[in-house]
Order: structure tokens, then C-alpha cells, then sequence
């Protein structure tokens, strides 16, 4: 019985503890928190951004940081005024054979922040006249898009994330280069489904980069790879910078490994399919050179990989947003922070995790990138403060003057109070199931404010209607409508937004469908082995099978002896096979607690389907269990016997909604 609890408790905790899926962040909030070691009080006067000043803040935030986080190494660089202020590297790119970070050798990943790479070749064909940003992309492609609702995909809608596809994980990293597909590939392969008509929502699309770059690829006849290589890192003389996988050779010593956490093994290279969308190694020293060209309008030294107005329009609004928001430009995140104008965009692979953050009316940019994960996700978090901290620092915020309640804020809170999920999801495959289980929570408190579970420490009153501001800072909450559903808009997130969810996909009623379903079906597996040895060691005869009368009975024929311990048998072996049955997709779904993604491709497919035919077996155990319900409730057992039938049955069929809710019943290999 122990076995079998222990059992219960691991799948139960697997569907409930699930780490986040590749939530590409914005730029960072305006949060100051304290990191270890960091400097997080402003002295006064105010301390001059140069490099000695920088240079002794880095170094003292860094070491501890890396330490306490596990991390096992870090470069960061900054410019200013068309000129590395600083390049520093921390902490060891190979713990094993204990190799520095060097932000002028050291190769790394930059995940999504190899997006910007797109975008510049995007606006290049732009101002040449060969890209339209507002056509329809299937003018450029040589297979087709069937838009949702009839509203056409354009440039514009793959720039700003509001093409409204599902997210994927298929095929996106691979770390056999055998099994690399090219992204012409995996486009045709992998076509993602539509979420939402074209322009209705946002919903950030690692697919619709690779459309995009694609797209590039064809207008400009030659491969991706090397369009950017000649039109943008030759200019700007980013010889250390690479598309190309797997790594050429001459990069291979230089480049970093990257882990978990600092003791942990190092993670095979990742290949990323999508190339356009996160492929980029590069040094530190070759970001600063990405970076001073697009603080000084597309112009490097004597190269201009944009001409002036193209890059001043690249880094304007393409959505106009309400005061306080971030939005997106032509592919950068766009906003404000402690009251300055900040473009960038960060990046994670499993690994590595980068952040790039420009204040282009300063002249000032800083490129960091991480090697690690961390424990329990500290990357994450020293990310977000690094900025923020240098914010505050540097370009300190003024007094912040907290605005009061309008009189329904309480009302209101009430409200909007519950469960929340991400427009940035995965809906039609059976990893759907994780975005089903892992969704966001508004809380209302006594005071009148809201709380938002994946915002800690902060609360948010109402200052406006429907306009939520947080208690003693900027971060803000809007409350509309996308797709029919009450939706919440982050002021620091404008890939995404959160929807409430109908009672159907409520988070919290499919984990208690499914817990208690799973501990219903354990108890009756279990039961009957040990309810034969007990009877057994007892020299008990076997229980009255199910229908048999008493003297007397009135019992109806139908429900007689035989047939009644047939059905009693054949539940105990739906419930036994629903166990398998989910033990089945558990081991499929295994890979994504331990972030390998890269074993989700083709190779998987015949598993897959496997289980997907295997779907007859949660069908035909919910027959049985109603079948087996109806025979004990026309029997004349007691009261408590024909309650367990009622919860056997009811447990068969919350397996099957389950099932559903989390797309493990279909057929689909597009995930």
C-alpha cells in the first residue's frame, strides 16, 4: 500500500509542481531587490557611469551572486557613447578544467536575443523596398498559411507576436546534429496551429521568427546563415559570432559550456532547429559592437547596416500602448524604466540566459549573459536585479507617489478574483497538458488590493477603472477583453496576456479531477491482491461477488451471480490499466521536468501515437465503471458498497476528462 501511495504521490507531484516552459521575458521590471554582495543603497551624490565606478559595482555583485546561485560563470559589457565602457567575465566557462569567462573569447548562447539578428535583416529588405510589413507573408512563401478568421499574417504580426500561434516544442532543440532539421523543415513540418486571428492577441512565437528569417532567406536567395553573416556581422566586424550549427571548429575551444548549476555535468551543445530565433553563439565583445550600431542609428565605425531613418523607425512603437506599458518596435521590447526609454530583449536556451538592454538616449547599452540555470532558477532572478540595480543606480527613479483607490476598487478586486492562463500556449498537443495545469492566479485581498501569484511581494490598487497600479511602484495591471475572456495585460510584458479560464480548464479542479481519480484507482488496484492474501492467511471465502441475492432478494435476473463478479473483476482491471495508461504518458512527459527538450522530434512519434490508440483504455474503463455502477446500484448490497461503485465510476470517468482536458486523447503528432 506504501508502494503504491509513493506512486500516487510522484505522479500527483509531477502534474503539480511544473516548471514554466520558455517564458521569454521583456525587459526587466522597475524592482530593486537585493542581490548578495550587490551595492543596493544610493549613495549621494549620485555615482558617474564610467568604468571605474562601473567596474568596482560589477565586481561586487557578481562573485556572490554566482556563488549563492550556483552560477557557474557570467560577461557582461556596456557601452556608452559609441565605446565599451566595460567588458568583464565571471566566475569559469568549463568548471572542469577551471577556463575563465573571457567576454573577448569566450563563445556563448544567446537564446532569443538572436531575434534582433532577424528583425535588423528584416528592416534591411524593408528599406530596400523587397519586404512589405504589412502584406500578407504567404506572398513570400512557397507553401501556405491558412489565416484564423480570414485576417491575413503580415510582417508586422510576426514582429510583434501577434500572429496568434500556438506555442511548439517539437523539433525546436536537438542535440544530435544528425537529426538537425534546417528551419525550411521544420517550418512545413511543424506548421503551427492559430490561437487567435492574426492581430487579435499577443502570444510570443519562436515559429513565427523562423517564418520570418525564412522569409528573409528567400527574398535574399542565399541561406539565412549566411545573409546575416555578410549584411550585418561582417560590418560590424563580429568576427566570433556565429548562426552556424554545429559550432565550426575554430569556435569550439572558445566556447562556454553550459549548465544546470555549477555542479552539475555540462549539457550537451544546444542546436537550435529554429535558427532565426535563438541560434546566435557570440563573445561579449562582439554584443557591444551589435549594440553601439544600433544606439548610433544602424552606423558602426565606417559600416551603416541601417540607414538612419530605418533604424530610428525599427525602434519605434509599432502598437501604441497606454502610458506606463510596454510594447513592442519592429521586434524590440520597448518601455520605460525608472522614467528612461529602454529597447532590448532578453534570451534563454535551457542553459544559457541572456539580457540586452539599450537606453538609446543615453548612449548607453549592457549585454549580460549567464551559463547556467542555477539553483532552483537563480539565473532568473540575478537577470532582473543586475538591470534593475544598474538602473537605480545610475539613473535613479524620481519619489513615487502612490495614487489612491477609486471607491469600487474593492468591488472590483472581488471581481476579476481567479485563475488566469497564458495566451502563450499550447492548446492542440499533448503537452498541452502542462499549460493546462500550470496557470496564474489574481488573489482579491482584505485591503481592497489584488495579488498576481507570479508577481511576488507585491500588490496592486485599483487607481483607475479597470487600471491597477502597484503599491509603491510603477508596475501596472490592465484589465480588457481578448477573445471573449476577461483578460489582465502586464505593463512589463507585452508578449503575452492572461486570460480567465472557463470552468472547463480551471487549473485547480482538473489537479483535484485528476488526484483524486488517480488515489480512487490506486486504493481498488491495490485492494485486490492484498484483499486475496488477507483472505488467504485468514481462510476466508472469496466476497459475495457483486448481484449475488440474498434469501429472499427481489434482485432483478439481469443482476444475478456470474455476470455481477465479471464486471466486479473487470473493473478492478480498468483501474490497473488506467494506471499504466497514465505510468505511460508520465514517462513522455518525464523529459520536460528535467528540461531536456531536445528529445521531443520524430523519434517520438511512434511512442506517441501508441499511447494516443491507448486512449481506448481510460474509454473502455469508464464504461466498465458505469456499467459495474448500474449492476451494484439494482443489486441489493449495502449502502457503502454501491458509494464505491459510485466513486470507482466517477474516478474511470475523471481519467478519461483528464484525458481530454489535456489533449492525451487525439491524434495529433504536432506538438
Amino acid at each position: 500500500m506504501k508502494k503504491g501511495l509513493a506512486l500516487a504521490a510522484m505522479l500527483i507531484g509531477a502534474i503539480a509542481t511544473l516548471p514554466a516552459i520558455s517564458q521569454q521575458r521583456g525587459t526587466p521590471s522597475n524592482r530593486a531587490q537585493t542581490a548578495p554582495g550587490a551595492l543596493a543603497e544610493q549613495p549621494s551624490p549620485r555615482p558617474q557611469l564610467d568604468a571605474a565606478d562601473l567596474g568596482a559595482w560589477l565586481d561586487g555583485y557578481f562573485p556572490a551572486t554566482l556563488k549563492q546561485g550556483k552560477i557557474a560563470g557570467a560577461e557582461v559589457v556596456v557601452v556608452k557613447d559609441g565605446q565599451v565602457l566595460i567588458k568583464k567575465g565571471y566566475g569559469l566557462a568549463d568548471v572542469a578544467t577551471k577556463k575563465p569567462m573571457d567576454p573577448d573569447r569566450t563563445l556563448v548562447r544567446i537564446g532569443s536575443t538572436s531575434k534582433l539578428f532577424t528583425w535588423t535583416a528584416v528592416m534591411q529588405l524593408v528599406e530596400q523596398g523587397k519586404l512589405d510589413l504589412n502584406a500578407d507573408v504567404n506572398r513570400y512563401l512557397d507553401f501556405r498559411i491558412t489565416p484564423k478568421s480570414g485576417r491575413a499574417i503580415t510582417m508586422n504580426d510576426l514582429m510583434t507576436h501577434r500572429a496568434g500561434f500556438e506555442e511548439g516544442l517539437k523539433d525546436v532543440l536537438e542535440s544530435d546534429p544528425a537529426r538537425l532539421k534546417t528551419n525550411e523543415a521544420y517550418l512545413k513540418q511543424n506548421l503551427r496551429p492559430q490561437l487567435f486571428p492574426a492581430g487579435e492577441a499577443p502570444a510570443y512565437s519562436n515559429y513565427g521568427t523562423a517564418l520570418a528569417g525564412y522569409i528573409v532567406e528567400r527574398i535574399a536567395k542565399e541561406p539565412f546563415e549566411q545573409y546575416v553573416e555578410r549584411h550585418i556581422l561582417t560590418p560590424l566586424r563580429m568576427q566570433r559570432t556565429t548562426l552556424r550549427q554545429p559550432l565550426q571548429a575554430r569556435f569550439v575551444p572558445d566556447m562556454s559550456k553550459g549548465y544546470m548549476q555549477s555542479n552539475a555535468p555540462p549539457r550537451p551543445f544546444e542546436l537550435v532547429t529554429i535558427n532565426p530565433a535563438g541560434s546566435v553563439s557570440a563573445t561579449g565583445a562582439d554584443m557591444a559592437n551589435f549594440m553601439i550600431a544600433h544606439l548610433q542609428d544602424g552606423r558602426f565605425g565606417d559600416a551603416q547596416i541601417l540607414r538612419p531613418e530605418t533604424a530610428r523607425l525599427m525602434h519605434m512603437p509599432t502598437l501604441a500602448a497606454p502610458a506606463g506599458f510596454d510594447t513592442l518596435a519592429h521586434g524590440f521590447f520597448h518601455g520605460e524604466r525608472n522614467g528612461r526609454l529602454v529597447i532590448g530583449h532578453g534570451g534563454d536556451t535551457v542553459v544559457f540566459h541572456t539580457d540586452m538592454n539599450l537606453l538609446p538616449q543615453e548612449g548607453v547599452g549592457i549585454f549580460v549573459n549567464f551559463n547556467s540555470r542555477g539553483e532552483n532558477g537563480a539565473v532568473y532572478g540575478a537577470r532582473e536585479r543586475l538591470f534593475d540595480l544598474f538602473m537605480d543606480r545610475y539613473y535613479p527613479a524620481a519619489e513615487i507617489k502612490d495614487p489612491p483607490a477609486i471607491a469600487s476598487a474593492a468591488a472590483d478586486a472581488r471581481a476579476i478574483a481567479g485563475r488566469y492562463e497564458s495566451s502563450r500556449r499550447i492548446e492542440s498537443g499533448f503537452l498541452g497538458l502542462f499549460y493546462l495545469l500550470q496557470q496564474d492566479q489574481i488573489a482579491a485581498n482584505d485591503d481592497g488590493t489584488i495579488s498576481l501569484a507570479s508577481v511576488e511581494d507585491k500588490r496592486f490598487r485599483e487607481v483607475g477603472p479597470q487600471l491597477w497600479r502597484e503599491v509603491g511602484g510603477t508596475h501596472r495591471l490592465r484589465v480588457t477583453e481578448v477573445g471573449g475572456r476577461r483578460a489582465i495585460i502586464d505593463s512589463t510584458n507585452p508578449i503575452m496576456v492572461l486570460q480567465a479560464v472557463p470552468l472547463g480548464r480551471n487549473s485547480l479542479l482538473n489537479s483535484l479531477v485528476a488526484g483524486l481519480s488517480l488515489l480512487v484507482l490506486l486504493v481498488t488496484a491495490l485492494a485486490w491482491p492484498i484483499g486475496a492474501w488477507l483472505r488467504r492467511v485468514y481462510r476466508q471465502p472469496a466476497a459475495q461477488p457483486l448481484g449475488q441475492p440474498s434469501t429472499g432478494s427481489s434482485t432483478p435476473p439481469s443482476a444475478l451471480s456470474g455476470r455481477g463478479s465479471r464486471v466486479r473483476t473487470l473493473v478492478r482491471v480498468a483501474a490497473v490499466a488506467d494506471l499504466v495508461y497514465l505510468f505511460g504518458w508520465y514517462t513522455m512527459l518525464q523529459p520536460i521536468l528535467q528540461n531536456r527538450l531536445d528529445v521531443f522530434n520524430d523519434g517520438m512519434d511512434g511512442w506517441i501515437r501508441m499511447l494516443q490508440v491507448a486512449a481506448i483504455v481510460p474509454l473502455l474503463g469508464a464504461g466498465i465503471g458505469v456499467w459495474n455502477m448500474w449492476l451494484m446500484l439494482r443489486s441489493d448490497r449495502g449502502i457503502w458498497a454501491k458509494l464505491g461503485s459510485i466513486l470507482i465510476a466517477a474516478a474511470l470517468i475523471g481519467i478519461v476528462w483528464f484525458a481530454w482536458m489535456g489533449s492525451l486523447i487525439s491524434f495529433s503528432l504536432n506538438y
